[in-house]
């Protein structure tokens, strides 16, 4: 039996680098928990309710990192990554794919059209900080290299 103090943990901030993250999603609720639960005082997030609005925002500003969602009206996030692959300034973006798909077409789709990285829903909001930091590390390590 585990003591009060022992062994734990203490709490930190998963996203403790200094962080610009645009999420795509046409759910309000998933924007909003992706707000709450990747904001820290280093990670700015910024949100968009579709892939249209998120390619808007990326003319307007720079992101160390991409969360798009595959199903949306209108342009769907597999188009918005090949978009963004098309693109030879993006070339060092990192873009995971977060979506409630967990088949391998959809796996597939999302890797040939240029994803970094891909997570199903429901989302383990501290995995994907985890996984954030490891993706932006290592595009950033790529680049200096």
């Amino acid at each position: 039996m585990m003591m009060a103090g022992e062994n734990c943990i203490p709490f930190s901030y998963v996203l403790c680098d200094q962080l610009a993250i645009l999420a795509v999603d046409d759910d309000p609720i998933q924007r909003e928990f992706c707000a709450v639960y990747l904001s820290t005082p280093h990670a700015e997030i910024t949100t968009a309710g579709s892939a249209e609005e998120g390619l808007a925002l990326l003319d307007q500003a720079r992101y160390d990192v991409v969360l798009i969602d595959v199903d949306m009206p209108g342009m769907n996030g597999i188009e918005m990554v090949r978009r963004i692959r098309a693109e030879k300034r993006f070339d060092d973006l990192p873009v995971m794919v977060i979506t409630g798909r967990e088949d391998i077409i959809s796996i597939d789709q999302a890797y040939a059209a240029g994803a970094t990285s891909f997570m199903c829903k429901p989302v383990n909001w501290r995995l994907l900080g985890h996984q954030i930091r490891f993706l932006v590390r290592a595009h950033r390590a790529l680049v200096a290299a």
